[in-house]
Parts: C-alpha cells; sequence; structure tokens
C-alpha cells in the first residue's frame, strides 16, 4: 500500500511589521490608512476602507499583491507641535470629486458632467476603539470656518499671511498636508491616518458589493444630481448612491441634510458589509479590494499588513457599533466678508465632543429609538419667504388653490395668483434671484418634486409656477440644532431609520 508523505508545515506567517523577536511586546491592531475620493459624499465610503475592508479577515495571500495599487502621499510631512495621541485610532477621510474613469455614459446618466474642481466636499474623522469594537464618525461641514495660520507657500516659496477660509479651501490651497494640519489644530485632535476617496472608487465599491439598501419615509428628487426616488425602500448601485449622497437640493437643510444622507447610507453600508457573507469569500474579498485600492490615496504607513490585522479584530463588528454625529453648530449661516456664509462651530461643545473622541468613549449612550420627524427642515422660516403664484396649467383654479395652500403653510404669498406666460407646465418651478437662494430652498421643501430655477435680479420675491405635477402643499419646519447651541446629535448605526 502506497503512502504519501506528510506535506512539510508551512513556515509561520509574519504578523504586520512584526519582526524576528519573540520578546516584542504584541501589538494592539492599528490600521486603516489614507483612502482616495467621493464627494459626496461620501459622503461619503466613507468607513469604506476602514470598515468594509477591515471587516473581512481574510488571509494575507489574497490581498498582499495589492499593496502596490495604493497610491501614496505624506500628509503628515515636517508637523510639529501635534496634539498628543489618544487612545484608539482617528482616520481623516476625505471625498473629492475625482471622476477620470468614469464613462462618457455614467457621467450624463448620473449628472457628473463639467470639469473637477479637485477640491474635497465630505470631509469626516472615523474614529474606531482601542478594543475595535466601536467606530464613530464625525461629519465635518465643508463651509466651516477656519483662520489658516501664516505659512510659506511649498509650490512657490512665498509668504502667506494668516486668512479666513472655509474648511474646504485647506485642501486647495495646500492639499493632504495643510488639510490634516488644519483640521488637527480645530479638534486638537491627532490624524493617525489619512484617506482619499473619489467618486471612482465609492461607485465600484458598492457595485462590488452588490448594491446598498436604503429607506426614505418621503419622496427624493433634486434636479441637480438627478436623484429621484419614491418613498420606500431601495437598492441602490454605485451610481444611483453617488446621486444620494451627493445631493443638497431635497429639502431646505443643505449640506446639513447632504450630512445626515451621506451619514444614513454609511450606517446601511456598514451593514451590507457586515450582516452578508459577500466579503468572507476569498474572491469576493479580492474583488472589493481592487476596487476600494485601485483608486484612492493613501498615507505611506497603511498597508496590507495593518488592513489585515484589523480586520482580524473587527469580525465582531456590526451595525450596533457604529455611531455617527455632525459638529455641534452655533451658527450655521455665521457671515465672512470676502467669503460670504460660513458654518461657526460650538467649540464649547466641539470640544467636548472631540474630547470624547480623545479618551475612546462613546458619543452617546444607548436610547430607546424613538420615531423621527418627517417634516422637511428648513433654514428659513416660511413667515420671511414671499411668493408669487402663477397658474402653468389649463387646470381653472390651481394657481388660487396653491396659493391659498402656500399662504396655509406660513409662506407670505401675494393673494393674487396670475396666469403664467408659460402654458402646458408640467413640473412645479420656482424661480429666485441667487441672493434668496436660501428662502426658495425653503420654499421648494413645500412643493415636493419642483424644480429649482435662478433668475439673477428678479429681486426678493420668489414666483411659483405650478405644473401640472402639484398635488399639495406639506408642512416644513425651521432647522433649530444646527442655529444654537447644543450636544452633538448622535445616533447608531442600528438606530438609523427612515427619514
Amino acid at each position: 500500500m502506497s503512502t504519501t508523505s506528510p506535506r512539510p508545515p508551512a513556515p509561520p506567517q509574519r504578523g504586520p511589521r512584526q519582526a524576528a523577536a519573540p520578546s516584542r511586546t504584541p501589538r494592539v491592531p492599528y490600521a486603516p490608512a489614507p483612502r482616495r475620493r467621493p464627494r459626496w459624499a461620501m459622503r461619503t465610503a466613507t468607513t469604506l476602507s476602514v470598515v468594509v475592508l477591515a471587516s473581512a479577515g481574510i488571509g494575507h495571500a489574497v490581498v498582499s499583491s495589492l499593496d502596490a495599487d495604493i497610491a501614496r502621499v505624506d500628509p503628515f510631512k515636517d508637523m510639529k507641535n501635534r496634539p498628543p495621541s489618544g487612545h484608539g485610532m482617528n482616520v481623516l477621510l476625505v471625498g473629492t470629486d475625482g471622476r477620470d474613469r468614469i464613462s462618457e455614459q455614467e457621467r450624463q446618466r448620473y449628472r457628473l458632467g463639467g470639469q473637477p474642481c479637485h477640491c474635497t466636499d465630505t470631509m469626516m474623522i472615523v474614529h474606531l476603539s482601542q478594543d475595535r469594537e466601536r467606530a464613530s464618525v464625525v461629519s465635518l461641514p465643508r463651509d466651516s470656518y477656519v483662520e489658516l495660520p501664516a505659512r510659506t507657500d511649498p509650490n512657490t516659496g512665498r509668504q502667506r499671511p494668516a486668512h479666513p477660509v472655509k474648511l474646504n479651501a485647506a485642501y486647495a490651497e495646500g492639499g493632504p498636508n495643510l488639510t490634516v494640519r488644519t483640521v488637527e489644530s480645530m479638534t486638537r485632535l491627532k490624524i493617525d491616518h489619512y484617506l482619499e476617496v473619489d467618486f471612482t472608487t465609492f461607485m465600484r465599491t458598492v457595485d462590488v458589493l452588490g448594491g446598498v439598501q436604503i429607506c426614505t419615509a418621503a419622496p427624493l428628487k433634486d434636479p441637480f444630481t438627478g436623484l429621484d426616488l419614491a418613498a420606500g425602500t431601495h437598492t441602490l448601485g454605485g451610481g444611483e448612491a453617488l446621486q444620494y449622497v451627493r445631493s443638497r437640493h431635497v429639502d431646505g437643510a443643505s449640506d446639513f441634510g447632504r450630512m445626515k444622507r451621506q451619514q444614513r447610507f454609511l450606517a446601511a453600508l456598514i451593514e451590507r458589509a457586515t450582516s452578508s457573507r459577500v466579503l468572507l469569500n476569498p474572491m469576493k474579498f479580492r474583488d472589493v479590494t481592487r476596487a476600494v485600492l485601485g483608486s484612492v490615496r493613501a498615507d505611506q504607513g497603511f498597508h496590507t499588513d495593518e488592513l489585515l490585522d484589523l480586520g482580524r479584530a473587527m469580525r465582531t463588528f456590526s451595525p450596533s457599533s457604529s455611531e455617527f454625529a455632525t459638529v455641534p453648530v452655533a451658527q450655521a449661516a455665521f457671515p465672512v466678508k470676502g467669503l460670504g456664509s460660513t458654518v461657526k462651530w460650538d467649540q464649547v461643545q466641539a470640544d467636548r465632543l472631540f474630547r470624547t473622541l480623545r479618551d475612546d468613549r462613546p458619543l452617546a449612550a444607548r436610547r430607546p429609538a424613538t420615531a423621527p420627524d418627517p417634516t422637511p427642515t428648513v433654514e428659513i422660516p416660511p413667515a420671511r419667504v414671499r411668493v408669487q403664484v402663477e397658474n402653468g396649467t389649463g387646470t381653472p383654479g390651481l394657481g388660487r388653490r396653491a396659493d391659498t395652500a402656500l399662504a396655509a403653510a406660513g409662506f407670505v404669498t401675494t393673494k393674487t395668483p396670475v396666469d403664467a406666460k408659460e402654458r402646458g407646465v408640467r413640473r412645479t418651478v420656482v424661480l429666485y434671484d441667487p441672493r434668496w437662494d436660501r428662502s426658495a430652498r425653503s420654499l421648494a421643501a413645500a412643493l415636493p418634486g419642483s424644480e429649482l430655477r435662478p433668475v439673477p435680479g428678479m429681486g426678493q420675491t420668489l414666483r411659483v409656477i405650478v405644473g401640472g405635477d402639484y398635488r399639495a402643499v406639506r408642512a416644513v419646519r425651521v432647522r433649530a440644532p444646527e442655529q444654537r447651541q447644543g450636544p452633538a446629535q448622535v445616533v447608531r448605526g442600528d438606530e438609523v431609520a427612515c427619514e
């Protein structure tokens, strides 16, 4: 009877950055680093690399060859006087509008035309607890007011004086390095890794996961991104998901509403990645890593070993382990000469929020889930919005009905609706002077599915051309949390419900 020689034992695998010396103290898994993309936002693919990739725990051989695909940046070059290290790990996730590898057909379908500005539209701090059992995601408004210190421009060698900017301008002026320096200065939180994600990465990753399911209690329609979702549950592919996290004109909350949708999408993304077995299949995991790692930018300390180390520690990660918040805001429309409207943080509450992250504590204790208020929020109260209603259809009395309904909702109508010059209008249109864009967003929020159309020089009175799609005016409420001081509003991943 023939025998087969036993296979020689495989040489032991080296752990992440592990030296041969057995006396070395085991290190806590310390992983994710930079990557590049969405505007999203996000938006987001937000903890994409940090959570989606890391949650697999697949063997080293499957992804080690992909390490070379990561584009490298050095966001920490020559940085001095940095904040002290806290507990856990902090990743700065930046979303950009890169779209170089998106086809012309996709550009048209998902409204991605025009030239990319190569700027940041989404910025989040992702904190992973030291025990790797919790992820806290804090959104930083792109229009946050910040004063950049005097510095030498590395490209020209010229001295630039200190000056105020919006947060997203830090990237435009000084790239990842100035972005990290600015965020650390504002938060006093040490950033351990930097990740840039663009449109391409976001779309391809969502597609390779088989789509992500989101739920909305009200229809979502944005003429700028092309988003058009009926109320209910939808499985979004990469293109539709990008429209969802980029949309700013579906309600009156503008960027604040968009950040909440980006957080909502991220919670759903984590649910998709951790509840299915898609990442436990080595070949599928390889496809996901290629989709993400092949088109991002990361700091030089992010490698496959760190990814796998973190992945082994996060096998039990779930949506209930995640929590989301936005920096507390004292004034959502803080005027600054030369900059326009900026977002001013509530510094006391913001300091408290970032101290909690530094101490590696949960942002909020678990609380009983409550049904969210589906009423759209707006910046400008209806009582401050003056409206002239015009009937753009052939239906007698439709203009009068819309005028009465808007007045009942609190808007200041002229009470003299007229027939529009345009006839046979199918979709209701809100015409407005760009100087009163926030008033226009409040009015559009009350008219579901309406189109916003700027008309420079039109003046303060807005015009509504009622179309054949008009059914009713919905109530709106003035957004308060971002206008007054208060603690951060925190939601856990498993508490996310329909909007």
